[in-house]
């Protein structure tokens, strides 16, 4: 009984993906690379909820695909090779409510694969909420690039949701990245809005990109609105629902700072229950100074 145990532990261990990590409460220090990368003059950033490769079509398959949150689906593998394409024309990605391996994704870790098929250099995991076979819900950051630090969050509120602070460059200017998805519940969104507040006020390049599960109205009222940050500007950016957006829910905000381009919602994509948002910034030439000036090894 005690070597059956033994084994099925080991196995679990190595079944256990590089950059996996629990978000606890608050903060833990979770990656850190001795290598300070310095970033191209642009970068482009998509965000996407991939709802668990699930692929949502309609309103009615809330109720008659709920069966794909439990065990997986005949086109579950090849939704995520499909979405592995999407990404791949993207040097940042943020992505909420992927499965880390259980039955609904035929136990195959989702974040992995996409890393995989889209040639990205580092990934990154935040498991939020852990059910076991019954699904590993998790944030997921794919990058070319190599941040210096990449930390979790676990947000106020229940269990379930987090955000990921990525930061590039050199720590005396760098350019922060979070990935989040927040609660549905105003008080507990403006609870994890005034966190995360309080973590970002003394960076002066920050890209905020997620489901935040709210309209951008929401956001100019919330304890976000101290720090300034704006949303990408374009015609329409309306993410939710796939099959006839109204709602402008999924969010890449930036610091007054920085400028971005090109941004648009990529309407073609019917993957999930969400449309991508995407767009390209310029980084700063603050930051790239500040990495040129110090390019020795940072972190022991």
């Amino acid at each position: 009984m005690l070597l059956d145990k033994a084994r099925t532990a080991y196995r679990d261990w190595k079944a256990r993906p590089a950059g996996f990590s629990f978000a606890r409460e608050g903060v833990r220090k979770t990656r850190q690379t001795r290598e300070v990368v310095l970033p191209e003059n642009t970068l482009k950033l998509l965000s996407f909820n991939i709802q668990a490769g699930i692929g949502s079509q309609k309103f009615g398959d809330y109720i008659t695909g709920s069966w794909k949150h439990l065990v997986a689906h005949p086109r579950s593998v090849e939704n995520i090779e499909q979405i592995a394409e999407v990404v791949s024309h993207f040097d940042v990605v943020g992505l909420q409510e992927v499965d880390g391996g259980s039955l609904r994704s035929r136990n195959m870790n989702q974040l992995v694969r996409l890393a995989s098929l889209g040639d990205f250099a580092f990934w990154h995991q935040q498991l939020n909420r852990n059910l076991g076979r019954l699904g590993q819900f998790s944030n997921g950051f794919l990058s070319r690039l190599h941040p210096y630090e990449v930390t979790d969050h676990r947000l106020p509120g229940l269990p379930g949701r987090g955000a990921i602070v990525i930061k590039y460059g050199h720590p005396i200017q760098p350019l922060v990245v979070v990935v989040a998805h927040l609660a549905l519940g105003e008080k507990i969104r403006n609870a994890q809005l005034a966190y995360l507040r309080r973590l970002l006020h003394d960076y002066k390049y920050v890209v905020m990109m997620g489901d935040f599960n709210c309209r951008l109205e929401h956001l100019e009222a919330s304890p976000l609105a101290d720090l300034g940050l704006s949303t990408v500007v374009a015609e329409n950016l309306n993410t939710y629902p796939s099959w006839a957006p109204d709602r402008h829910i999924d969010h890449i905000l930036l610091s007054p700072e920085l400028t971005s381009q090109h941004t648009r919602v990529l309407e073609d994509c019917r993957l999930s229950d969400h449309l991508p948002l995407a767009t390209e910034i310029i980084v700063p030439d603050e930051v790239i100074a500040a990495t040129l000036e110090h390019r020795l090894p940072l972190i022991s």
